[in-house]
């Protein structure tokens, strides 16, 4: 936030050069605990270890129930990798002094892209590009003018809104947070770092289970499409 004092901002000043310098830390301290969870592998973890593999079997699950396990599992690297960015990003926001990368459009909406284009990406994959674009028309053809663009816009709204909804609730956990610590410092910010916790995590949560939702509409077999009746078929076989 312009004006807000934080540590990094008083040595890289307020603006490009500060959220660059939030976005270095929170890769080196992502990469700290990637470090320390695999520096000595154990049949019974512990520390650092237990932590992570029980943090990726949550992924797991999250994803088992939307998209599969046998699809979860596959595209766990990236839901995990987005996840731990976003939850550190949003949590290192509540510590006085720094700011979360995450309060920031230019971070969540690369974010937001990325995950729209892969989605895409795998979808066409999967299914071919005829393939994957006719879901777009729906299952009856003669409303396929209607719904084809109607399905274009609900697809680039997702960047918006993945984007948006980010970027707006952490910005405006920062804020709530730097009224608190002007107002009473002493007092309200012990109750409010619980709040504000339960809200990054919160935050990270939606953001990765979208990510499997997205996924799970682009490369899952639509069997409702696949099954809906012919229209012309059907006058065909009543004749």
């Amino acid at each position: 936030m312009e004006g807000v004092f934080t540590y990094l901002g008083a040595i890289f000043g307020h603006g490009t050069g500060m959220m660059i310098a939030h976005l270095l830390l929170v890769a080196g301290i992502i990469v700290f605990i990637a470090k320390s969870a695999t520096k000595s592998f154990r049949a019974v973890p512990t520390g650092t270890q237990n932590v992570m593999e029980a943090y990726l079997g949550g992924v797991i699950a999250m994803g088992k129930d939307v998209i599969g396990e046998e699809l979860a599992r596959k595209y766990l690297p990236l839901v995990a990798a987005v996840g731990i960015f976003i939850f550190v990003s949003n949590v290192i926001g509540i510590i006085p002094g720094f700011e979360s990368p995450t309060s920031n459009i230019n971070v969540t909406l690369p974010l937001a892209l990325m995950v729209f284009f892969y989605y895409n990406y795998e979808g066409i994959k999967k299914n071919g590009v005829v393939h994957y674009f006719a879901h777009f028309a729906g299952p009856v053809k003669l409303l396929a003018p209607l719904m084809f663009p109607i399905e274009i816009v609900s697809h680039i709204s997702r960047i918006i809104s993945l984007s948006f909804r980010l970027f707006g609730n952490i910005k405006g956990d920062d804020l709530f947070l730097w009224v608190l610590l002007m107002l009473v410092p002493f007092i309200a910010p012990l109750p409010a770092y619980l709040l504000l916790t339960f809200s990054a995590l919160l935050q990270t949560f939606v953001f990765m289970i979208l990510i499997y939702v997205y996924l799970a509409g682009a490369v899952a077999i639509d069997e409702e499409h696949e099954k809906a009746p012919n229209p012309a078929v059907d006058t065909m076989g009543a004749v």
